[in-house]
């Protein structure tokens, strides 16, 4: 089987979108599937002919103009939009999206051979806007960290333990309630750390926050980290943490659990299964919610975490695995053949 990946530009593609495309892709090449890709090795559509287009993302012009170009060869498309028709996505910047979405948006989407959710509530809200065509909801794949040396960990870890963000610096991030219920529960020999990207000066308002809350002490912005450093990040961490005000998937979430870390995700991201399996805290998307949490968790101590992380690690190598996922989406390419 032939499959041919259409991605949006570096910018839109960063963070999960790039982690999810890039385990998708690896794990296919592995199941023996033929996957090339637009950003790898872009080609006019008459050529390299496959025999089903997977589109990532949504709203951008180039993107609509690939659609309409390998449909009208005939070619099944597959569409991920990645989270960028849930409703608070909708909400940002809504008149230019609502004119793109009368103007070509919504007509391509009812062309698509399928659409692909990663969640049973993002399903439900493709539902909601009367799309003709079938949803199909498959989750990321995880890819599965070596699992920690627990012993070896908590001697290397001083006294001060650290929570842990990894994410874009944007609004939907929900990170201003973080610092809100950080300084509510001030957590005695804590420290936060910040990884990731900023995206239109969001950094800024963040350190300031910090600075109104008199937090720059146990506040730590890294930046964006890759490979080792982002590896070493989670190894290092005792505590993973993610306010989205939404997430389709919240590929972080699982990445954590994979290193054995304990995780506070709000209901933002559909990560219920923390609060009916355990691994962490599933709470509500705002200041008093986080601030429970964080103070259940920080009263933990070193071995009650790690044992609250070992449960989320066996939740991931059990209902994650990239290969169990790579099985779904060929079914879903041989599904868009038939249309």
């Amino acid at each position: 089987m032939k499959i041919r990946f259409e991605e949006p530009g570096a910018a839109q593609r960063a963070g999960g979108i790039e982690t999810a495309i890039r385990g998708l892709v690896e794990s296919l090449r592995e199941e023996g599937i033929s996957v090339s890709r637009s950003s790898e090795r872009p080609v006019a559509v008459h050529e390299d002919i496959p025999e089903c287009v997977h589109f990532h993302g949504i709203w951008s012009p180039s993107l609509a103009s690939r659609f309409l170009r390998w449909r009208r060869r005939g070619i099944p498309c597959v569409v991920s939009p990645h989270g960028m028709l849930e409703p608070w996505a909708l909400a940002h910047k809504p008149v230019k999206k609502m004119f793109a979405w009368h103007i070509y948006q919504r007509h391509i989407l009812n062309r698509a051979a399928a659409l692909h959710a990663t969640s049973a509530r993002e399903a439900a809200n493709l539902r909601r806007l009367g799309l003709k065509a079938t949803v199909e909801t498959i989750p990321w794949g995880i890819e599965i960290a070596e699992p920690r040396d627990y012993a070896a960990a908590a001697k290397a870890r001083s006294a001060q333990r650290t929570a842990l963000f990894v994410g874009r610096l944007h609004p939907v991030k929900g990170l201003p309630m973080l610092v809100e219920a950080w300084a509510k529960v001030r957590p005695s020999e804590w420290k936060m750390k910040i990884v990731g990207p900023d995206e239109d000066g969001h950094r800024a308002k963040l350190e300031s926050l910090v600075r109104k809350a008199d937090l720059n002490a146990v506040f730590e912005f890294t930046g964006g980290l890759e490979g080792d450093a982002l590896r070493e990040a989670y190894e290092d961490s005792d505590l993973f943490i993610l306010p989205s005000y939404t997430e389709n998937f919240g590929m972080v979430v699982g990445e954590a659990l994979s290193y054995g870390v304990p995780v506070i995700a709000s209901q933002g991201a559909p990560w219920e299964i923390l609060a009916t399996e355990g691994g962490g805290w599933w709470v509500p998307a705002s200041v008093e919610g986080l601030s429970m949490a964080l103070a259940s968790a920080t009263a933990c101590s070193k071995d009650e975490l790690d044992s609250i992380g070992g449960a989320g690690r066996r939740l991931v190598v059990d209902k994650y695995s990239w290969r169990s996922v790579a099985t779904r989406f060929a079914g879903l390419y041989r599904m868009g053949r038939r249309e």
